[in-house]
């Protein structure tokens, strides 16, 4: 990738960090930070959502054999209803710079805002398109994530998530009303807080 749009090129080891999970109603928040190395270049990075689920997984495994560093941390549903979802997801993310090693000289954030890190950091709007780095830390936070979900589908097929991914889609609130809360969910969620205001 060749970063277009991008001008700036922070010196030494640079970390991308992206994460998946806002939106859903169940389940993680999950970040990744990767340091890719320069002397194994990886094609076809980009945007997770523009890949297919089958390139993304062998793009999963490719960064983990060939980066310099990478990590995958979360949030759990617990932490999301105590912080909220914003803060939720900072923790994730300063979780996986931090798990780094080595740890980066500066870190891209993917978005507009960063977490509280040890070293320099910018958030770029758009990183997972722009910036390798982030491309490589969102598909594997998505990879990662929608392999937690198709867990939770092994054990509670009747709730569709291997399909929705716990997004607030028409199937799955239907499903939700008709079958009640499962641990993992959200309870400050709207959907999730209504149906506990009804029990």
């Amino acid at each position: 990738m060749d970063n277009p749009g991008f001008d700036f090129r922070p010196a030494g080891l640079v970390a991308g960090v992206d994460e998946v999970g806002r939106g859903p109603l169940i389940g993680d928040v999950v970040a990744a930070a990767v340091i890719l190395d320069p002397a194994r270049p990886i094609k076809g990075l980009t945007d997770s959502k523009k890949l297919s689920a089958k390139k993304r997984e062998l793009l999963f495994d490719e960064i983990q054999e060939k980066a310099l560093a990478w990590s995958i941390q979360s949030a759990s549903p617990a932490e999301i209803d105590e912080l909220n979802i914003l803060h939720a997801s900072m923790l994730a993310m300063r979780r996986a710079v931090l798990a780094l090693d080595p740890q980066p000289e500066y870190a891209m954030i993917d978005g507009n805002r960063c977490p509280e890190l040890p070293c320099p950091s910018e958030p770029v709007v758009k990183g997972d398109l722009l910036i390798a780095e982030i491309s490589a830390a969102s598909i594997l936070a998505k990879v990662y994530r929608d392999r937690q979900m198709e867990e939770l589908h092994q054990q509670y097929p009747e709730y569709g998530f291997a399909s929705h991914k716990g997004y607030p889609t028409k199937a799955h609130l239907e499903a939700l009303g008709r079958l009640g809360l499962l641990p993992d969910y959200r309870r400050s969620f709207g959907p999730v807080k209504r149906l506990l205001n009804q029990e």
